[in-house]
């Protein structure tokens, strides 16, 4: 078992890395979800989803 790990310590710390970076980004994505950020590049004129993203940002900015 030892062997293994010394064989392989170099793949176990990339993966783990990769994890670690991987987890930020999925924690960072859902708490912008929850504070209201959109993830969008605001290019509505080629998103599918141009009538349903920015719903309430013209409320927001008329002080409504």
């Amino acid at each position: 078992m030892f062997a293994w790990i010394a064989d392989n310590i170099g793949t176990i710390i990339i993966c783990a890395v990769l994890i670690l970076i991987v987890a930020a980004v999925i924690v960072n994505l859902v708490r912008d979800k929850k504070k209201g950020k959109s993830s969008c590049g605001c290019n509505c004129a080629h998103c599918a989803m141009a009538g349903a993203c920015h719903k309430g940002q013209s409320d927001k900015k008329h002080g409504k």
